[in-house]
């Protein structure tokens, strides 16, 4: 493909949209199948590379709404059954299990330059004008709302697109929340730094009579407690490894090099501290430069305001760790072209469209923040300087029938403590619990199946040590199963989660929120 010719970007739109990551791509699909005239402005030309490739199988419900499922299903990418997660060299690694209950609840590893092109394209065929090669310089307000975007193209050429609503998914550049807001803030207990390269000829996760987890990623703890690595086989014969760790100790660790000190000697140094990693490996070969990034955990203090919506890393992000990128992307896309739906066709005024979107994506990011911030708890085994990055509105929006099991009674002080973060990450690191089916069986077949269904009343972590007793087993299948009941709202497409009164109609054609 080639950059847009100027005369073709149009110079009036009733959504501008700018970005064409997943989110951007997914918001403007969604408004222009609901008969809106959409434009995305893209500085780069499709397809372009882009980190993020483990996918969870909550995308398969977002993208089932804009007829794109199967796009992605036949396009040939590969599957994703589960996921392997060892967070402790001393136990066996847990497992997510995507498909033992459902063979159609697989997932994807994907190349993103594939996977969003693919996503951009079907966004045209849906009637939004695309526009690539054309970069936003500014963005101009009036009475604090946006109404126009000047732009440049790739040979120098200037203009302007005028616009009703505007969604910001200019991934983590942020334009809105960077530029103008100047409302974003770095997670101070997730200040990670991450590198990465591509193998070929390297093994499989494939534990002994365990076909069904072909093809599915591995993510281990470093054995030094600073960080963890990822494994995650691609359809084009390659293989993502990457390595996560603390900003301080990889500045550590970097200074303490004599001999070879590049990033590449670096990496390589790295991975040895991940010996599961290690065997998998096997007698693979790096077969590409390596790459890096830094201060990537952050969010904004609002995402939406008047005719603004934030979508995707535009908003926030947490960390490459559970590979929650995409879903919060799409999550916060349907969120937002919901929202304005909502606005332009007055089921609500523009202040509770946008108080809809703000409280929608800071929930969703809430949720996956704790489970994280408990998974690095448990990987780095100390306490993390974690109060302050918890917006205290969104944490009662995440876990409203969590606290009380948290707390202990539900006439508790509603008021966040320290205390009672600290014991939500200790609740919500179990969701992966080293666990397989066999020890699900068994511990079934013992205490009884309905105690771990999902529809099954959550359990205080005491309850289930006092249940499970000495059996190891018990206790994580109980740990892990009592963690997913108050986190099955992650993994779904949930349009009828009321937010500030109101909650989505997910019905093409007549999009929008209803209130509650």
């Amino acid at each position: 493909m080639t950059a847009t010719a100027p005369n073709m970007i149009p110079t009036k739109t009733k959504i501008l949209v700018i970005g064409a990551g997943p989110g951007g791509s997914y918001a403007a699909t969604v408004l222009a199948r609901e008969g809106f005239d959409v434009t995305i402005l893209e500085r780069d030309v499709f397809p372009r590379y882009h980190i993020g490739e483990s996918l969870l199988p909550s995308c398969r419900p977002f993208l089932r709404f804009i007829d794109a499922e199967d796009l992605i299903k036949n396009h040939g990418f590969a599957d994703k059954p589960g996921a392997a997660v060892k967070l402790n060299q001393h136990k066996r690694e847990g497992y997510t299990d995507f498909i033992a209950n459902n063979p159609d609840n697989g997932s994807w590893n994907v190349v993103r330059s594939e996977f969003d092109e693919i996503l951009l394209r079907h966004a045209g065929k849906c009637g939004v004008t695309v526009c690539e090669g054309v970069k936003v310089k500014n963005i101009i307000f009036e009475d604090k709302k946006p109404v126009s975007a000047e732009w440049e193209t790739k040979d120098g050429t200037e203009g302007s697109t005028s616009f009703d609503y505007l969604v910001d998914a200019s991934g983590k550049q942020g334009i809105i929340s960077t530029r103008y807001l100047r409302n974003r803030h770095f997670n101070s207990s997730l200040r990670n730094v991450a590198c990465w390269g591509y193998w070929k000829g390297t093994g499989k996760y494939a534990p002994e009579g365990h076909s069904d987890r072909h093809n599915a990623p591995w993510f281990e703890a470093m054995t030094d407690e600073t960080g963890w690595c990822w494994f995650i086989p691609l359809h084009n014969g390659t293989v993502s490894v990457g390595v996560v760790m603390t900003e301080v100790a990889s500045i550590a660790k970097k200074r303490a090099m004599t001999g070879d000190t590049s990033l590449s000697a670096h990496y390589h140094e790295q991975l040895k501290l991940a010996p599961g990693l290690v065997g998998i490996l096997g007698e693979g070969k790096l077969v590409s430069d390596i790459k890096s990034a830094g201060d990537y955990s952050y969010s904004a203090t609002a995402y939406a305001g008047p005719n603004y919506r934030l979508v995707g890393d535009a908003a926030a992000f947490i960390d490459p760790f559970f590979s929650s990128g995409v879903h919060l992307a799409l999550t916060g896309a349907l969120s937002a072209a919901s929202s304005i739906a909502a606005s332009i066709r007055q089921q609500c005024t523009e202040t509770e469209a946008a108080a809809f979107h703000d409280a929608k994506v800071g929930t969703s990011y809430t949720r996956f923040l704790l489970v994280v911030l408990g998974v690095y708890k448990q990987i780095k085994a100390q306490e993390s300087p974690v109060f302050s990055d918890i917006n205290e509105d969104n944490f009662d929006r995440a876990f409203t029938f969590l606290r009380p099991i948290i707390q202990g009674a539900a006439d508790a002080d509603p008021a966040m403590t320290e205390k009672e973060l600290q014991d939500t990450m200790d609740f919500c690191q179990h969701v992966f619990a080293p666990t397989d089916i066999d020890m699900v069986s068994n511990v079934s077949k013992k205490l009884g199946s309905e105690i771990i269904s999902p529809e099954a009343p959550i359990m205080s972590v005491a309850s289930v040590m006092a249940l499970a007793g000495n059996d190891e087993d018990a206790k994580n299948v109980l740990l892990k199963a009592n963690a997913r009941k108050p986190l099955a709202e992650m993994y779904g497409c949930n349009s009828a989660e009321v937010m500030e009164g109101f909650y989505m109609r997910m019905e093409q054609g007549v999009l929008g929120l209803v209130r509650a």
